[in-house]
């Protein structure tokens, strides 16, 4: 099946993935007086002596902002606000499917950090959380953290902390096969992104320090006098041996590979001088760093890619359905690093003992099971760290 082809097809005879459905019935004049004018004015006065009431009146509690400019639309690039549409109404349609959230596209035509923050506080009290999708790095960094200082409602960059939930699922069943420890395994990420980075962060938390990470350039390491900021920052957290060159260079002897980049930069070559019973999770999309057939051939243990026509798809579906149901459950004011971490240990425990194997690692993106486990560990981590606020 050609699914470019189709999905043209269908996109137009679709007309739009998406649509408002009313929750009331207008059978009857008191249908309408009760549900629009004169008796909406008591909810409305009723929010107005108490802002919090507008979880109980309105849908606000389910309703998820889904915020791009356009900047860095899956493996296209900086194509704009219009051209990512058709990704933001899919991604709305996998809020509704998976985790029952209302989610809704809200692609901005300005790609300036100071109008994205603006613009995204002011239309703020529409909305339980907001999802920011497929805005460029670096400066999604700021923007998130910007939102999330300013805003009493979860903020959550799903291509930073989606990607790394469900590598970190990943992660933790492919080191249970492999005997390993996150302390132990010596881990490459190339691709210095917002991915890449948030995957790192999350590796740290669980103890993993010899992290080496790459950009298109090489290595990211002291000397380079080409780093931004971001990157600067990344040197103090990560190759602790102070590595230098290329992939080359960073993959001998690693225990997990996780790219996050483009397509055919891993050879065989490299797969085979990594340590025994590797892991490499080839993530760019549509086309990973290595296919399937050839990490195995050298030798690697556990493949994974985002494809679903391979086995072990790492899909953020699997992660931001569960994780913003379980945040808007308990009014969460924002998305912690231990509720990251709950959503992937949740993630991983979806796959039982028994079922687990080198094939297998993460559970079916089809399967409606995982948004209801994932929410329940969100919101429980929720409870714990005190972000909850029912």
């Amino acid at each position: 099946m050609n699914y470019n082809e189709a999905a043209v097809e269908r996109h137009a005879g679709w007309r739009g993935k998406i649509e408002v459905v009313s929750r009331v019935a207008l059978e009857t004049k008191e249908d309408l007086s009760v549900a629009y004018t004169p008796g909406v004015a008591e909810p409305c006065r009723r929010i107005h002596k108490n802002r919090d009431d507008v979880f109980r009146y309105t849908r606000r509690w389910n309703l998820v902002a889904v915020v791009t400019d356009g900047s860095a639309v899956l493996g296209l690039g900086n194509i704009g606000a219009e051209a990512a549409m058709p990704v933001m109404e899919g991604k709305a349609v996998l809020f509704k499917t998976f985790g029952d959230v209302d989610a809704f596209p809200v692609c901005l035509a300005t790609q300036e950090t100071e109008e994205i923050v603006t613009v995204v506080k002011a239309i703020a009290p529409t909305f339980g959380g907001i999802n920011l999708e497929d805005i460029s790095a670096p400066r999604c960094f700021e923007i998130e953290e910007r939102l999330i200082e300013a805003l009493d409602i979860p903020v959550f960059h799903d291509d930073q902390h989606g990607t790394a939930v469900v590598v970190l699922g990943a992660l933790i069943n492919a080191l249970k096969i492999t005997g390993r420890g996150f302390e132990e395994v010596r881990v490459v990420i190339n691709g210095c992104g917002a991915a890449g980075v948030a995957v790192m962060k999350l590796l740290r938390e669980l103890g993993t320090r010899q992290v080496v990470m790459l950009d298109s350039k090489g290595i990211v390491c002291a000397g380079r006098k080409d780093l931004n900021a971001a990157k600067r920052a990344i040197v103090a957290e990560t190759n602790p041996e102070g590595l230098r060159g290329g992939l080359e260079e960073a993959m001998r002897g690693a225990d997990v590979f996780i790219g996050v980049s483009v397509k055919d930069v891993v050879t065989a070559a490299m797969v085979r001088s990594m340590a025994k019973d590797a892991v490499v999770l080839a993530l760019a999309n549509p086309d990973p760093e290595i296919v399937p057939e050839a990490a195995k051939g050298a030798g690697a243990r556990i493949v994974g890619t985002g494809r679903s026509d391979y086995a072990n798809q790492v899909n953020n579906v699997l992660g931001f359905p569960g994780i913003f149901r379980g945040a808007l459950d308990v009014r969460a004011r924002r998305i912690d690093t231990g509720m990251k971490i709950a959503a992937a240990r949740a993630l991983a425990g979806c796959v039982g003992p028994e079922e687990l194997r080198e094939e297998y690692i993460l559970p079916s993106p089809l399967d409606r099971g995982v948004a209801r486990r994932v929410a329940e560990a969100v919101a429980a981590a929720a409870r714990e760290s005190g972000a909850a606020r029912q």
